[in-house]
């Protein structure tokens, strides 16, 4: 679906209306593509007094092709790809103020589609409620820089546990991937780095080279992007879908080398046949993303009961059937990853979607509760909350709520496909392992739920 006012946004007599009447100005958003640097320009790496992370962030970001700038020498022409700064010495209200004094005289010089990224300690670790209360304050300045910066600049609020395994590999993958036009209708977000499993990739180009990952609901649209995301990341894909879409399912598998399942995951006997054919194909499944979802929309008044059943079982009560089953069988090994998809409407509700926006809450709740437990097993679980994505469902909504919808946003315009793809992709690499119990929103920062 093309959007067409941020086509004629772009043009010469486009940039004129939108300056004129202070229209609505979505940018053109850096997206990833193979062999590209990680910013388009040097990152100012600077570090709160005491701060614990900036120096293995600078080893990081050096390896990573980065190339660093001392926030003391930057001039006043100097233009970067991303402002990166280690808030984990704040430890007190009183020294919040050090934010203020790295960011203000940098504010106007993030290039286009930029990144701002602030690291902190999670507020549950701090030793003092002071502490707790300064790493908090953290979120509001993340959320409002995400807000101010403009141009396509995202920001990200990165809390690192303070000790534990694979937590520096986990944190490199998600800079790599928050600094990267893997982000790009990521925003506002706050992303928690734990302890887990996490292996360094051999090559960061294919970060899943090797990795069996199953993705559901993968005939078309988003589950379709997915697919392409996660074979070019290396992976053998298994792709699932309903018997309905099998020819639009073969296409997809036979375009990325992978293999089709035809299965409805609302038969009382799917988990056990998947998890039979995972057994005798594959032998185990590294990475499960549970996709496959529908909606039913009607008002809870004038809902029947069917509505609210087919929903419910499809987009949350299969899920758990599965994950049941392959974690029962020991099919999901140590180092493996589970992915859902909720939905921005599971956070903030939407009038007519009851039923979707509570199976999508649940998928959340799934998320929560399972981190914990699989955490033991060394199994990350999360979930990605997409906003509104331009697939054939959105091009289906009237146009004035369509044109809401992509507007009501930092970035002014709707996600593509391949933006929740790329962010559940950062969330199936192994070297992602440590990074567990996070609902990420893919939504352009939405000003639903935020």
């Amino acid at each position: 679906m093309t959007d067409r006012y941020a086509s004629f946004v772009q043009s010469a007599a486009g940039r004129t209306v939108v300056k004129r009447f202070g229209l609505p100005d979505p940018p053109r958003l850096r997206r990833h593509h193979l062999g590209d640097p990680l910013l388009p320009g040097p990152a100012v790496l600077g570090a709160a007094t005491g701060g614990r992370l900036a120096e293995p962030v600078g080893t990081i970001l050096t390896a990573a092709g980065v190339e660093l700038r001392d926030a003391a020498g930057a001039g006043p022409q100097d233009r970067f790809g991303a402002l990166v700064y280690d808030a984990s010495g704040i430890t007190d209200s009183t020294q919040l103020r050090q934010l203020y004094d790295f960011f203000h005289p940098h504010a106007r010089a993030v290039l286009p589609s930029g990144r701002v990224i602030v690291l902190g300690t999670p507020p549950q670790e701090c030793p003092t409620p002071r502490e707790a209360t300064a790493q908090r304050a953290l979120e509001g300045l993340v959320r409002s820089i995400g807000k101010e910066f403009g141009r396509g600049t995202t920001a990200q609020l990165v809390y690192v546990t303070r000790a534990g395994d694979g937590v520096l590999t986990s944190l490199e993958s998600t800079l790599r991937f928050l600094l990267s036009g893997r982000s790009a209708y990521v925003s506002g977000q706050v992303i928690r780095v734990g302890a887990g499993e996490a292996t360094v990739p051999a090559d960061w180009e294919r970060p899943l080279d090797g990795q069996v990952v199953l993705v559901t609901g993968a005939a078309r649209g988003i589950g379709a992007a997915l697919a392409t995301v996660l074979a070019r990341d290396g992976a053998r894909v298994v792709a699932l879908d309903i018997p309905a879409a099998g020819d639009a399912l073969a296409a997809v598998a036979n375009d990325i080398g992978g293999t089709a399942v035809q299965l409805d995951l609302t038969a009382p006997d799917a988990p056990t046949r998947l998890a039979d054919h995972l057994a005798s194909r594959h032998g185990r499944v590294d990475v499960v993303v549970h996709n496959a979802g529908i909606t039913r929309d009607k008002t809870l008044g004038r809902m029947d009961a069917d509505r609210w059943d087919q929903v419910l079982d499809v987009n949350l009560s299969s899920q758990e059937r599965i994950n049941d089953v392959l974690l029962e069988r020991g099919l999901i090994p140590t180092g493996g990853r589970i992915v859902s998809v909720s939905s921005i409407a599971g956070i903030a509700g939407n009038r007519g979607q009851t039923n979707y926006a509570t199976s999508k809450a649940g998928v959340i709740g799934l998320v929560d509760s399972l981190a914990p437990t699989l955490r033991e097993r060394g199994i990350s679980v999360n979930a990605v909350a997409p906003g509104f994505i331009e697939t054939r469902l959105t091009a289906r909504i009237p146009l004035v709520v369509r044109e809401a919808g992509r507007r009501m946003n930092s970035l002014a315009q709707g996600g593509l496909p391949v933006d929740v793809a790329e962010t559940i992709g950062w969330l199936a690499w192994p070297a992602s392992g440590a990074v567990s119990g996070n609902v990420v929103r893919v939504c352009g920062q939405s000003l639903l739920g935020a």
